[in-house]
């Protein structure tokens, strides 16, 4: 069942540790303004992306297998044929309870398994957008 009412979008949005997984350095990027919009507004944003070494000042990871860290939320900017697999590494992980795929990204069957896996899925929706609507 997606996630669309505004007090489950603000439950997931009080979450602290967002990990990016197609984070971008590159400004002018939804990939890259939309997690600086979220560090700014005090959520711990953990880029995730292969070809950067670093992203706000914050040391970027390969993938999410590689964060140490606990993660609350992953939020994807990735395109839709990729989801599968980045559902795969965020079951893999005890931690996340929500997958967020971006504006524009979707997969039904990926957030049908999250789903039965447990996990909080929403799809074809901006954190940033729904965040100043209902937050900030």
């Amino acid at each position: 069942m997606p996630v669309n009412a505004p007090d489950q979008l603000r439950e997931i949005l009080a979450a602290e540790t967002i990990a990016v997984v197609g984070c971008s350095s590159t400004p002018g990027k939804a990939a890259h303004y939309v997690p600086n919009y979220l560090l700014e507004h005090g959520y711990d944003v953990i880029p995730v992306n292969p070809y950067a070494e670093e992203i706000f000042g914050r040391h970027a990871y390969d993938a999410l297998s590689d964060v140490e860290r606990e993660i609350d939320v992953v939020c994807i900017f990735r395109p839709s044929e990729e989801v599968d697999g980045i559902v795969d590494e965020a079951l893999a992980r005890e931690d996340v309870d929500v997958i967020w795929a971006q504006q524009g990204i979707r997969d039904d069957e990926a957030a049908a398994r999250a789903e039965e896996a447990g996990r909080t899925v929403v799809q074809d929706r901006c954190m940033k957008v729904d965040h100043r609507q209902l937050v900030a």
